[in-house]
């Protein structure tokens, strides 16, 4: 999931970036973004989660306590990208009699837009309890300038299936193509884009760079994203 999440930023190949986890937990995410070359701020509102990340999985970024409905403490334009693994839904609920999940909600996305580089993306994978806390969770991010939209793999899998937001600042942009069973992809996914993603990256490494299927390996993976390609 945390690798899918950081596909969907579509970040540029020139370089790593800071990333932010939302909701990071003992650091599972973190090492994802780590071995993929970019440098990570991890926040959680459990202490005890944090203190496994330093402790166990030896987490040299840094690592902020912090209820992620209060606001982030971020200064404008900090981050290139954020994701969120399976913490989202939490904002939904209301765990004291004064705290209001849609006041919440907005108070989180606003401080997470204002963070956020221009012309970058917030990814979160999420589990809904049904279409109302899909629909407030959009609406919210909506209100707080982001754009985007929900991005559905494998939605006929009651086990594969999993939801993504999909959030955009600085203009809309075509939103990335949802995962699906290869009997279900759509006529637009080449046949050595299903055997790439069927294998794995190792699949990639074998292209020789510059090779017509590289290119057309590059492109599809461009499209994925939700890049524009020619």
């Amino acid at each position: 999931m945390s690798a899918r999440a950081l596909e969907l930023l579509a970040l540029p190949d020139d370089g790593p970036r800071l990333l932010l986890d939302i909701g990071c937990g003992s650091g599972l995410s973190g090492e994802v973004l780590s071995e993929a070359g970019h440098h990570w701020i991890g926040v959680d509102i459990s202490e005890a989660m944090l203190r496994v990340a330093q402790k166990y999985r030896e987490v040299t970024d840094d690592l902020i306590l912090k209820d992620m409905g209060t606001g982030l403490p971020f200064r404008p334009g900090t981050f290139d990208g954020a994701i969120s693994i399976s913490a989202i839904q939490w904002l939904c609920h209301a765990n004291t009699s004064n705290e209001n999940p849609r006041n919440r909600l907005l108070h989180f996305f606003q401080s997470l837009y204002a963070c956020l580089g221009r012309g970058t993306r917030a990814v979160f994978q999420f589990y809904p309890e049904n279409a109302d806390q899909s629909e407030l969770i959009s609406a919210q991010a909506t209100r707080a300038g982001f754009s985007g939209g929900l991005v559905v793999d494998y939605p006929n899998s009651a086990k594969a299936k999993k939801i993504y937001l999909v959030l955009m600042t600085g203009g809309m942009q075509v939103l990335p193509k949802a995962l699906a069973a290869e009997n279900e992809q759509s006529s637009q996914v080449s046949s050595i884009a299903r055997r790439t993603f069927s294998k794995g990256r190792s699949e990639n490494r074998k292209l020789v760079k510059g090779s017509k299927a590289w290119i057309e390996a590059k492109k599809e993976r461009a499209r994925k994203q939700g890049r524009c390609v020619l």
